[in-house]
């Protein structure tokens, strides 16, 4: 791609940033709150560039190819990082450092934080938060719908549609299936927002929870995130939610078209992954009610809430569960590599991959057994390309290769072995928080070393975009032609 190309498709995306840090600059303006002049200042500076960038592009003509998605998908994200944390260093002076790492860490609804006494910082930035991951997960579901089924990164081919079809013919379907995946993620925003506002919170924490849950992201306005509230009614709300936007939203948009549940009900990889969640959060309740002093209700909730808010990578925290013992935190652990589904606002590895991978290895037995049988690998009822399951394999590779160089990299910052293992662990996953008593549930990333904060925020936007996406970014031969 040649510098006008980028600059015409970067224009538009810094435009809609710009945009989208113009509605807690109008709440700090209505509400005679601080960070107004420093959002609009923000906002003013992003469109400009914004605005440049268009207009040096706009005589560029181009078909956007695979190689183009590749580079303008990343340039996208990474951008919006870079210049969103503007506000964040006008408005609490913090450094840049920090504040590229909270924005990335929202971008791409991580949840990991580096800031301290929520309940002090002015609501503006506290919204400011809460939109980062609401529309990073909105922009990852897109993505994932539209985009990486094309690019047939990490297996992702088994989901193409007609909205990852970019071709004349089904173009206006695919702008169709789009519109409507952002109107089930606008209604379910909504109808999350009312639930917490019913069971007590007030409009203002229900709205930026609402954004922070839907996007499966773990933003909060207090430093005790869910915790904070002491509601358990809060809690079984956020569970609900939490699982809901962890399932497709194409399947819910098919769906609603056929006025039937059955396409939820019936994908073996939604099944898969409420089973698997159902199955932890019953063996962490019976352990936590067995071994604490708590009630049966209570360790069930408990459960339910941790265990969800790590398998969809939402990261909310509402007790310590690192101090459950070494049973759970090993279960806690497994959890965070599992994910939600594809085309869902969650991150890590995803359900369909280790659902593909079992089967795989099923067949590979079957084999040993039977040297000459020919066995297929079937997911959702249908038989899974060669090419696909190469494709899982590599994504598998390097997915836990990432955490592993991640890792490495953490520990030359002189960072113990349980923060660097988890803390990349939990930065590729796009989890939040890890384990130990620096980063875990009850800790905070402010005390890493600057260094290892730029090295999480890269390990969030890798895991984020399904790993290859930048893999192949780094790779000699893309550049090569």
């Amino acid at each position: 791609m040649t510098p006008r190309q980028i600059a015409y498709l970067l224009g538009p995306m810094l435009l809609g940033l710009a945009a989208l840090m113009s509605v807690p600059a109008f709440v700090a303006w209505y509400l005679d709150g601080p960070g107004r002049t420093e959002f609009f200042t923000s906002a003013g500076m992003v469109a400009l560039l914004g605005a440049l960038l268009f207009a040096y592009g706009r005589t560029a003509e181009f078909r956007v190819s695979a190689r183009a998605a590749f580079l303008i998908t990343a340039s996208a994200w990474l951008s919006a990082a870079l210049l969103g944390a503007l506000p964040m260093v006008l408005i609490s002076h913090i450094d840049y450092a920090d504040a590229f790492f909270e924005t990335m860490s929202g971008i791409t609804t991580t949840g990991s934080t580096v800031l301290v006494g929520l309940e002090d910082m002015a609501d503006s930035l506290l919204l400011w938060r809460s939109l980062l991951q609401w529309a990073g997960g909105l922009g990852f579901t897109l993505t994932a719908v539209a985009i990486l089924p094309l690019l047939g990164v990490g297996g992702m081919r088994l989901f193409r549609t007609e909205s990852s079809d970019w071709s004349e013919k089904s173009a206006p379907r695919a702008r169709v299936i789009a519109l409507r995946i952002a109107t089930v993620y606008v209604a379910i925003s909504i109808a999350c927002a009312a639930c917490y506002a019913v069971a007590g919170m007030s409009v203002f924490d229900a709205v930026n929870h609402s954004m922070t849950t839907v996007s499966t992201g773990g933003f909060s306005t207090s430093d005790r995130s869910i915790g904070y509230f002491e509601s358990p009614s809060i809690e079984w709300i956020a569970v609900v939610f939490m699982l809901a936007a962890s399932l497709p939203f194409s399947l819910y948009v098919r769906a609603i078209e056929n006025g039937s549940a059955a396409p939820l009900v019936r994908d073996e990889q939604v099944r898969g992954f409420l089973l698997t969640t159902i199955v932890a959060i019953v063996f962490l309740g019976l352990w936590h009610g067995w071994t604490a002093d708590v009630s049966f209700a209570d360790a069930l909730r408990q459960s339910a809430f941790s265990a969800t808010a790590v398998i969809t990578t939402t990261g909310y925290a509402s007790v310590d569960y690192s101090t459950w013992g070494t049973g759970p935190v090993m279960i806690f652990f497994v959890l965070m590599f599992v994910g939600g589904c594809s085309g869902s606002t969650a991150g890590s590895m995803k359900m369909f991959r280790i659902q593909v991978a079992f089967h795989v290895l099923r067949c590979q037995i079957r084999r040993q057994v039977h040297p000459y049988g020919v066995f297929r690998v079937i997911f959702n009822g249908a038989e899974v390309p060669t090419d696909v399951v190469a494709s899982i394999l590599g994504f598998a590779t390097a997915f836990f290769a990432t955490i592993a160089v991640g890792a490495l990299a953490l520990s030359m910052f002189g960072l113990d072995f349980v923060t660097s293992l988890s803390g990349s662990a939990t930065a590729v996953t796009n989890v939040g928080p890890g384990f130990g008593s620096i980063v875990g549930p009850s800790g905070n990333f402010a005390s890493i070393p600057e260094g290892a904060k730029c090295i999480l925020a890269l390990s969030m936007l890798i895991g984020r975009l399904e790993i290859m996406t930048m893999v192949v970014l780094l790779s000699r031969s893309f550049w090569r032609g």
